[in-house]
């Protein structure tokens, strides 16, 4: 089968305006994986599907990956001449930047026709909040229904074109997406039938106040007369 790296220079060649980037894996198996844009997404999948060297024709798995905003300290080294004509002077420069966040679908692909796999492909978001939409992938591998709505449900991703999205393991009330990485895990466990141990100790600040009980010493209360 061909490599990555291969495949990725015939998709470049066969959609000159996409943006295909291999990204890849330093472990020991190696699966490096090609990021697509998503404006050609769909297309190229087509292309590795119906490809007859590649016949990429059963997705195996899709997932998500959360990358949150994060800060990325970059370091250089400054070389600051000597007046007086002595070595120069190295010191470190280091700048700040900050990297935006997003969201990726990956996705793992087989041909059951030619016996090879994986090639991995991903679409990538262009942001976590109000650009979340990829497109869906199911019309052309129908195994990827449940796994995108999966991807939907936990990481929040808006798959175009999907033929049912919907949540498949939250109610559909519920809020948030738990798999995002900076997930906050609600202290209110009303829908609980039985908390114990750390559900109940969070479920307890939801609690009722208990009503004030009267002093162990004071009068009782008189008693009504009963009725003639």
């Amino acid at each position: 089968m061909e490599t990555a790296g291969q495949i990725r220079d015939r998709l470049l060649a066969r959609f000159p305006g996409a943006t295909i980037s291999l990204l890849t894996n330093p472990g020991p198996a190696a699966e490096h994986s090609l990021l697509v844009d998503a404006a050609h997404g769909r297309a190229i999948a087509l292309f590795l599907r119906d490809d007859p060297a590649l016949q990429l024709d059963y997705c195996s798995n899709a997932t998500g990956v959360d990358s949150p905003e994060k800060e990325i300290v970059e370091t250089k080294k400054v070389s600051t001449p000597d007046p007086a004509g002595g070595p120069a002077k190295i010191t470190e420069e280091k700048t700040t930047r900050t990297e935006p966040g997003y969201i990726e679908a990956v996705y793992h692909l087989y041909s059951m026709a030619l016996r090879h796999g994986p090639v991995v492909i991903r679409m990538r978001t262009a942001n976590r909040s109000d650009q979340v939409t990829l497109p869906s992938l199911t019309p052309v591998w129908r195994s990827c229904d449940f796994q995108e709505r999966e991807i939907f449900d936990l990481y929040g991703i808006v798959f175009a074109g999907h033929p049912d999205l919907r949540r498949i393991l939250m109610w559909d009330e519920f809020k948030d997406h738990p798999m995002r990485k900076d997930y906050v895990e609600p202290d209110d466990y009303e829908w609980e039938p039985t908390p114990h141990n750390e559900v109940l100790d969070r479920a307890k600040t939801h609690f009722a106040a208990p009503a004030a009980s009267a002093p162990a010493n004071a009068p009782a209360a008189p008693s009504t007369p009963a009725a003639p």
